[in-house]
């Protein structure tokens, strides 16, 4: 039996929850071509006769500009704090960035194997594969290097190999059916804000954040409440929509996957909120549990 805790980190939209979700094979990380979708640690368990790795996705690093993006960077920091390997995720149709070599920097602190993860190689050659290991390879000395594709399940069961010899303990953490750490009200709160990310202009998605206020379960149906707090205004107007045609087809949206996760009917509520700069305050972003 081995078993351990394997950090995911690299920088926003390398597609980081996308390859949790492939790991697990259950949808337990909100997936956006926004970058930066990912805003609270998030543990995934997978597990086989003889192995369970505990997976933990964090938010992408970056130069932070705000308080929200310090408790981010914060939050991925130290999810590299007693955990068996490191999955440092890029991506390999992009190439080599200067948040990659910031990333870099930070690993050169730790003494925990990093694994590097080539992602996205279901969009370029076999060239093009060999070329962006040789570029990382001399930056960093990784314990392996493994190109995959996350969204195609390309080379995925190899990386689970890969990881086996790095898990140092021999006990079940979680029972066999347990997939992740997180509870419903995080789930349904996020999968609303997957729908506002992808259905909304580029302005919107990182001035906005969602807080399940209400959840009442009843014998046939489930009622839910979900408040979407912005930064602005005009932010608001966006949301709602023409004659509440927005708010109406992200609440659709969302309740179609909130009932596929909890098995039953939902009658979900949304309600759009103004809170100035709410990134920047402390108390609000305690409230909304980005907390120390």
């Amino acid at each position: 039996m081995r078993s351990g805790f394997v950090s995911i980190i690299g920088r926003p939209n390398t597609g980081k929850s996308t390859l949790i979700n492939t790991l697990i094979n259950e949808k337990i990380a909100i997936v956006s071509s926004v970058a930066g979708t990912t805003r609270n640690t998030i543990q995934g368990v997978y597990n086989e006769a003889d192995t369970q790795i505990v997976f933990v996705d964090t938010p992408g690093i970056h130069r932070a500009t705000d308080r929200l993006g310090k408790h981010l960077n914060k939050q991925s920091y130290e999810s590299l704090e007693d955990i068996d390997a490191i999955l440092f995720v890029v991506d390999a149709a992009a190439g080599l960035g200067r948040g990659d070599k910031f990333i870099i920097e930070a690993l050169k602190h730790t003494s925990v194997p990093v694994i590097l993860v080539l992602n996205k190689i279901d969009k370029i050659t076999q060239e093009g594969i060999y070329k962006a290991i040789l570029k990382y390879k001399d930056l960093y000395k990784f314990a392996d290097i493994i190109p995959i594709s996350a969204l195609k399940h390309d080379n995925v069961d190899r990386l689970i190999e890969v990881i086996k010899p790095y898990l140092k303990d021999s006990i079940r953490y979680y029972e066999d059916d347990v997939v992740t750490n997180n509870d419903k009200s995080f789930m349904i709160s996020e999968l609303v804000r997957e729908k506002i990310l992808n259905m909304t202009a580029e302005e919107v998605p990182h001035a906005v954040t969602c807080v399940l206020t209400s959840y009442q379960e009843k014998s046939n149906i489930v009622d839910i409440m979900v408040d979407i707090i912005v930064s602005r205004d005009s932010l608001k107007k966006i949301l709602i929509g023409k004659q509440g045609s927005m708010l109406k087809n992200i609440g659709t949206e969302a309740r179609k996957d909130i009932e596929k996760m909890l098995g039953k009917a939902v009658y979900l509520e949304l309600y759009v909120k103004t809170v100035k700069n709410w990134r920047n305050k402390e108390r609000y972003l305690q409230e909304l549990g980005f907390d120390d």
